[in-house]
């Protein structure tokens, strides 16, 4: 800690940053934005703690940004780092120099971000009130680095915590996390940066969103955070909703579909969804506003069986298509499986990239015994950018067609 200080009065910016943080400035909410969009070619850097290199098992929050764009090509690098904070502590490593600040932010520069998402404060939440201060300043000082590439910025509060030992432990640490929440809120304000509210729709959620650790998101938890991040940067609803009217001698569609026939025993159309939904989780229930549904009216009581490309998906009641039968696998649920599948390959690939267990033997002060490997670490650049290709590839849904007709008894 005590070089991090050093370093940051070395560079000249202790001083700007001393005026502080107005903490009583009013947080900035979902919808007080623009809807935020990418252009080709950007690249998008997730920058933080636990809570992004936990995304790198998920792909989630990539999924959720990549496949809004299906038309654009567009990076990602995850340089999240689990217990790291402001000051890079959790990035020291045996070589010195760079040292971790100075390590932190070559990793930065060397994804060239055009666009960088901030997520720090749970490690620093730790010390309470009294760690404020320092953890503004530190916040800050990576802001002014973000800048400096010309990237923007968009920063992420903390979240609650859903068990941290003791009850009573519990609460004053989520009343920690809520205070750096309101910090970081205070300094995108002051910043003019895009503030994206985690705390408060997590703290929300009454679902089973924790790994067993209480402290962590599981499987469900980024599936939510995602829809979280989604309506934050001002996207509607990912689902996409075809309603097929059969009570007329000529079926009549609504949504992204087109009917091909229309008879009494069949009804055959097709679709193409603007976007891909949200992949199943393990759970194996998606949520309706991030997935595919298909509602039916007008049926005549029976069972009915939908196909799509001649593949059986699922038989219901008539009463049970006129509600709407949301779609849980079938062709673009396989393929968004298949773009996350991609990414988190990439990412892992990234991550023993700039992350290598024997660091110091490879590119370290003992580089004379196994830096021969640093030309292997480059050559995954070869297998990352087709990877990427793929992402890029998949991401566009397909036409289907769908056939619903009665089941056969």
């Amino acid at each position: 800690m005590l070089k991090t200080k050093l370093f940051l009065l070395a560079s000249g910016i202790i001083g700007t940053l001393l005026a502080g943080t107005c903490l009583d400035l009013p947080a900035q909410r979902l919808g007080g934005y623009p809807s935020l969009e990418f252009n080709q070619h950007e690249r998008i850097l997730f920058l933080g703690s636990s809570l992004f290199e936990n995304e790198l098992e998920k792909g989630y929050l990539e999924f959720a940004i990549s496949s809004r764009w299906p038309d654009k090509e567009l990076a990602f690098r995850n340089l999240g780092w689990v217990g790291d904070n402001v000051f890079a502590e959790a990035r020291s490593t045996f070589t010195t120099p760079p040292s971790p600040y100075q390590q932190l932010f070559q990793q930065i520069r060397s994804t060239n971000p055009t666009h960088v998402l901030i997520a720090y404060g749970g490690v620093e939440s730790q010390k309470g009130k009294a760690g404020l201060s320092e953890f503004t300043k530190g916040l800050e000082v990576i802001i002014d680095s973000v800048d400096a590439l010309g990237a923007q910025t968009t920063l992420l509060s903390t979240i609650p915590v859903k068990l941290a030992g003791s009850a009573e432990n519990t609460v004053t640490q989520n009343e920690n996390l809520k205070l750096y929440a309101d910090a970081i809120a205070s300094i995108a304000s002051k910043r003019k940066k895009r503030y994206v509210d985690l705390y408060t729709p997590i703290a929300e959620n009454a679902s089973d969103i924790y790994l067993d650790n209480g402290i962590h998101l599981n499987d469900a938890g980024y599936y939510y955070l995602a829809q979280v991040l989604e309506q934050s940067f001002g996207w509607p609803p990912r689902e996409s909703k075809v309603t097929v009217n059969a009570s007329r001698s000529a079926a009549r569609i609504a949504g992204p579909g087109k009917i091909i026939s229309g008879r009494e025993d069949k009804i055959v159309f097709s679709m193409q969804e603007p976007i891909l939904p949200l992949p199943p989780t393990d759970s194996g229930k998606p949520d309706a506003k991030a997935s595919v549904s298909v509602q039916v009216t007008g049926l005549k009581n029976g069972f009915y069986t939908l196909t799509e490309n001649g593949r059986q998906l699922v038989t219901a009641s008539a009463a049970d298509w006129a509600k709407g039968i949301v779609l849980d696998h079938g062709i673009s649920q396989e393929q968004a499986a298949q773009v996350c599948e991609y990414i988190v390959k990439k990412n892992e690939l990234f991550f023993q990239q700039y992350r290598p267990l024997n660091r110091t033997y490879i590119l370290g002060f003992r580089a004379y015994e196994q830096g021969r490997h640093k030309q292997g670490l480059k050559d995954m650049d070869i297998i990352i950018t087709w990877l990427e290709g793929q992402i890029n590839l998949h991401r566009k849904p397909v036409v289907k067609t769908y056939e619903l007709s009665p089941l056969k008894g």
